[in-house]
């Protein structure tokens, strides 16, 4: 519907679906202050709010402003110090972020530990959606501090992964190329009975030059020779796996997805018996997004960056594609605007209003994001709405 008719009628309905602006912004807080700003402009236009994720860090909060049910536990960080956890529920369906437990944010201020960090507290907390009757689990991974192939969120749901002397190997991928033997019998009876959906913006396979070493190590502290120390750990991980319990173990390390959140991806597969989906893909089904666009003649969506990386999975070009395809326009807020206009287009997003625009100092867009979104919305209620 053009501009100029959604005018006349009156019918305007706008859907903010956007991620968060990392380091700024929640997704919830986007959503506030964009409506704000909206409103501004147009005090009656209808304004609906679904806060959106990948999958990665955010999404049980996305889950809960969609109406799932916050639950909170404690759990081992990736150093084994306990933290809180949360995951979502509603209507025997959980949404497990494994950053809650594993990620980047449960290390102490300016530590970092590529080759000790464990994915123990990820099974804890998938334990703990297990014991809330969830029947279907949707296992967000991203923004992890862990490189451990997912070997500590097994070990927490009952996989056991011994040295030479029969004794755990201790937790980190760096200590994966101790592993002599594996034993995945002891896991949780009950996974063969649920759902495990593993939702990630990232299809990389365990080991080698696109693995989860390579690509993602650094991002967490690992040097270049921790990242060889690591990407063949993760390999002995493999094979170690594969005389357990088959070639399917060597087929898994190949799939995509298997390299997302330090290799967790590949203990889901493998141990879990997960099936992987694009984690946009997973979370608009879950948030309910289907009835909300059908609802909408304008879709908001959004993060802190729009760049090459937005393209491959992100939050803003599944919302995009989603939109385009049921015939709504879209348009984008930022807070840095990275790609050319025909990328855009290509993505089905009209028009893109950055807060660099607005306020050119970056430190100052990110301290004060909240404010500059506001005025934001308020010109796109101007341009869109009245």
């Amino acid at each position: 519907m053009a501009d100029a008719e959604v005018n006349r009628t009156g019918s305007q309905r706008v859907l903010i679906a956007a991620d968060k602006f990392k380091g700024s912004l929640t997704a919830v807080q986007v959503a506030e202050r964009l409506t704000a700003g909206l409103r501004r402009a147009a005090p009656l236009t209808e304004v609906e709010a679904l806060p959106v994720a990948d999958g990665g860090d955010g999404t049980v909060d996305a889950a809960v402003a969609a109406g799932f049910e916050r639950r909170e536990v404690r759990v081992a960080g990736p150093l084994g110090d306990e933290v809180a956890a949360a995951f979502a529920l509603r209507d025997g369906t959980a949404v497990v972020e494994m950053a809650e437990a594993s990620g980047l944010q449960r290390l102490p201020a300016g530590v970092l530990a590529p080759l000790t960090a464990s994915t123990y507290g990820s099974g804890e907390l998938l334990r703990a959606a297990l014991d809330a009757g969830a029947r279907t689990i949707v296992f967000g991974v991203g923004g992890s501090a862990t490189t451990d192939g997912g070997a500590g969120m097994l070990a927490a749901l009952g996989a056991r992964f011994l040295d030479e002397d029969g004794e755990p190997v201790p937790p980190g991928g760096g200590s994966l190329d101790r592993l002599a033997t594996a034993d995945l019998s002891g896991l949780d009876e009950r996974l063969s009975s649920v759902d495990v959906v593993l939702a990630s913006d990232v299809d990389n396979p365990l080991t080698g030059p696109k693995g989860a070493a390579a690509v993602y190590g650094p991002q967490k502290g690992a040097s270049p020779d921790d990242v060889a120390v690591l990407d063949a750990g993760l390999a002995h991980f493999a094979a170690i796996l594969e005389k357990a319990i088959g070639p399917r173990a060597a087929e898994h390390a190949a799939a995509p997805g298997a390299g997302a959140a330090g290799g967790i991806g590949y203990g889901a597969l493998v141990g879990l018996g997960a099936g992987f989906r694009p984690g946009i893909e997973v979370m608009l089904d879950v948030l309910g997004f289907g009835p909300a666009l059908e609802r909408a003649t304008l879709v908001i969506t959004g993060e802190g960056s729009l760049d090459e990386q937005t393209l491959h999975g992100k939050a803003p070009a599944g919302v995009a594609a989603a939109a385009r395809a049921a015939g709504k326009e879209v348009i984008a807020v930022c807070g840095r605007l990275a790609l050319a206009p025909d990328a855009l287009g290509r993505a089905g997003i009209r028009r893109v209003y950055p807060l660099t625009d607005v306020e050119p100092d970056v430190a100052r867009c990110i301290a004060e994001a909240g404010p500059i979104l506001e005025d934001v919305g308020e010109r796109i209620g101007q341009d869109f709405l009245t």
